[in-house]
């Protein structure tokens, strides 16, 4: 054979293994699901003749989720005729055509459990390379009509594959398909997708994987987690990030109120202990509780999430509750709850936590957003760290400026601090360099004027806005993406991979009678309704509440929808592909056993 000139790296071969028997392109376009509108270009059509193949995509190809989908290690999607005769016959179908799975070519050979991640190929005159293996969302099920095909794809270990584009060049229908080049570790497409998605994960095949350097940097980044989750993890870490570790207890808790503390005219902390069993166990820096109070308004108890603002080493718990104008619950915990109350809280939870790296700090907070962050001040100063401590706070004024004699206390017992307090309306009797530091809102502006350590660690919490305009200060100051961690109140924002951005509305019973099944608590969003017979999983039931959810495969695969379970069980149907961890719950495949209460 001539023209074969295999990139540097493998042992050189020219084995025919293959036929490109379609090329397949598309551009998005919007498609009418569920009542609402999704932007795809899973819809691909096959072209006659040359297609040039450049380093992102095919001419006359995009893609709709970039975030998903795309890009030069995602360049070219590429199914086997194989896996369409599988599908044909599992579903019993025969009305499949050239580009059905939103591949861009269609091939005779190539299978999955042959075709190693590394692996180099000739097609017409381009040269390409194995990356990774598709990533399955809904859309693919999306495409025909079978919304439990994306965990099919994992499970029958049938996912296809990527191309990254190592030379750009004409390819056309018909053209052979010639093996240049083999991967390192020899790990098959089928081999790398079960060990991310399955459960087992083995260590050794993890480190083999992180040693091919064509495997895609996202998933070198999954197995890198799996790997530091260590022996005996459970959950899929790879998937839904670092775990935060098994709930000192499920459900819900009795604690006894033992001081209610006024700390600003509408801020108050409220100091709890266990009225029986062992002693509280000590949270991490910047954990979150839910409190469960009965409203005595005949509905089931109402739950709210707060973080803890006290010391971790304290024996007893605190959380500070801010009143807001519209906010039933907190108007209730300011004007019932007192010394000696009952209430019920769940254990701590949350990944928002203090680091143990001795890079530099910053702690960055609007309002009652200071709450965690004050926790991680008490744990520093406590330890006598000597790590470089940025405290940066914003409030309107003195008189909602919650806890400034404490933090004052705790930066007084660290070596190495800054502290720069920025109030937007101060008041007639503050002064600048007592009172407050900087006349103005704490922005991202603000900030990049500072000089911060590019190689420090941030945690930041307030509103959504702030936190999003301090990240993104940040990381275009130099500070690395994955340093840069935020808390959030409230439920947060939405990932809705492809769906039509639509107007913002608080969360809320859905439309229709009521259902009238267990209770459903959607903790952040404030919101408990009972479950409704017809739906087929909790997040559909959030959804129908505008309860902001996070979700991609719909079926089990991805864990992008995965959250805490504060309390009660649920069921699946389907089955996760693989767990998550105890605590935890995949809301895209669940729906309730009996009452359940969710960190949404």
């Amino acid at each position: 054979m001539t023209g074969i000139t295999p990139a540097a790296g493998g042992p050189e071969l020219a084995v025919l293994v293959g036929r490109l028997v379609a090329v397949n392109v598309g551009l998005p376009r919007d498609v009418d699901w569920r009542g609402r509108i999704v932007r795809t270009a899973v819809w691909k059509r096959s072209v006659a003749g040359p297609v040039m193949v450049r380093a992102a995509n095919l001419e006359g190809d995009r893609q709709g989720d970039l975030a998903g989908h795309g890009g030069p290690h995602r360049a070219v999607l590429v199914y086997q005729l194989d896996s369409y005769a599988h599908w044909q016959a599992q579903f019993s179908r025969d009305d499949f055509e050239d580009g059905q799975f939103g591949e861009n070519f269609t091939v005779d050979g190539l299978p999955d459990a042959e075709v190693c991640i590394g692996d180099q190929y000739q097609i017409g005159d381009a040269l390409f390379e194995v990356s990774q293996p598709r990533v399955t969302c809904y859309r693919v099920g999306l495409r025909l009509s079978e919304p439990q095909l994306p965990a099919l794809m994992v499970s029958h270990r049938r996912p296809g594959f990527y191309f990254r584009v190592l030379r750009e060049g004409l390819v056309e229908a018909g053209n052979a398909i010639v093996k240049v080049a083999s991967g390192a570790e020899r790990m098959s497409v089928a081999t790398i997708d079960a060990l991310l998605y399955l459960p087992g994960h083995d260590r050794v095949d993890l480190d083999r994987a992180l040693q091919i350097r064509a495997l895609s940097p996202g998933w070198q980044e999954s197995f890198k987690a799996l790997l530091a989750a260590g022996e005996g993890s459970t959950g899929n870490v790879g998937l839904s990030g670092p775990g935060e570790g098994l709930p000192a207890w499920s459900g819900f808790r009795q604690m006894r109120v033992v001081e209610v503390i006024a700390e600003t005219d509408d801020v108050v902390s409220v100091v709890l202990t266990a009225t029986e069993g062992p002693a509280l166990p000590t949270p991490k820096p910047g954990q979150f509780v839910a409190l469960s109070l009965d409203l005595g308004d005949g509905r089931p108890p109402s739950v709210r999430s707060y973080s803890l603002s006290g010391s971790p080493k304290s024996s007893v718990y605190r959380v500070s509750v801010k009143r807001e104008p519209d906010g039933t619950f907190s108007r209730y915990v300011h004007a019932n709850v007192h010394r000696g109350t009952i209430v019920h809280l769940s254990a701590p939870r949350g990944t928002f936590v203090l680091d143990g790296d001795p890079d530099p700090i910053l702690l960055v907070s609007a309002g009652i957003g200071v709450t965690p962050l004050l926790s991680m001040l008490h744990a520093l100063a406590e330890a006598g760290t000597t790590r470089e401590v940025w405290w940066l706070h914003g409030a309107r004024s003195s008189a909602e400026h919650v806890f400034a004699g404490e933090v004052e206390s705790l930066l007084a017992q660290l070596s190495n601090h800054h502290s720069e307090i920025c109030h937007s309306a101060p008041l007639p009797t503050e002064e600048r360099g007592r009172d407050f530091t900087h006349l103005g809102r704490l922005t991202a502006d603000f900030l990049v004027g500072l000089p911060i350590p590019t190689h420090a660690r941030a945690y930041i919490c307030g509103p959504q806005v702030f936190m999003d305009d301090v990240r993104s200060g940040l990381t275009r100051f130099g500070l690395d993406p994955e340093q840069v961690h935020t808390e959030r109140f409230g439920g947060g924002v939405a990932m809705t991979p492809g769906i039509a951005a639509g107007p913002v509305v608080p969360a809320h019973p859905p439309l229709g009678e009521p259902g009238t099944g267990p209770a459903v608590t959607f903790a952040r969003s404030g919101l408990t309704v009972p479950w409704r017979q017809g739906l087929t999983s909790v997040l559909e039931l959030a959804e129908a509440c505008d309860v902001p959810t996070r979700w991609s495969c719909r079926t089990g695969v991805c864990h992008t929808c995965e959250v805490g379970l504060l309390a009660g069980q649920v069921t699946y149907e389907p089955a996760p592909v693989d767990l998550p961890a105890p605590g935890r719950v995949l809301v895209c495949c669940s729906v309730p056993a009996d009452e359940v209460v969710l960190d949404l």
